[in-house]
């Protein structure tokens, strides 16, 4: 994607905004610039979302017919499902853009919760 802007002097300055493609298994990929969030869908909130971006039309599934692992939230509001475990893709989303972006946040189902009830 390429930005041209004016700096006042009749020149224009190009700007290239470089995106990278994330891998989600299977050959697809979505572009890491749009991601918002990976999340786990084992919670009835998370499989909410899928029904409700399913009736809405905003669903993109990418699992070519295998268990969904994960649910990728776009900025276009878009829903992504893939087969590839959601810890895998975060990872693979810091390695691609060398750092762990501030908007992206993986929720794991199990982290956080502590067993109160010992000792």
């Amino acid at each position: 994607m390429t930005k041209s802007f004016s700096t006042g002097k009749n020149i224009n300055v190009k700007a290239h905004a470089e995106q990278h493609l994330l891998g989600i298994g299977f050959g697809s990929s979505v572009v890491t610039e749009r991601i918002i969030t990976i999340l786990s869908p084992n919670s009835a909130p998370m499989k909410r979302l899928k029904d409700e971006a399913k009736k809405d039309k905003r669903l993109v599934d990418a699992t070519h017919g295998r268990k969904t692992r994960s649910i990728i939230v776009l900025d276009s509001n878009h829903v992504v499902l893939s087969a590839i475990h959601a810890e895998t893709i975060s990872n693979r989303y810091i390695a691609l853009t060398g750092q762990q972006d501030e908007n992206l946040k993986l929720q794991d189902d199990t982290a956080g919760f502590k067993n109160e009830n010992k000792g």
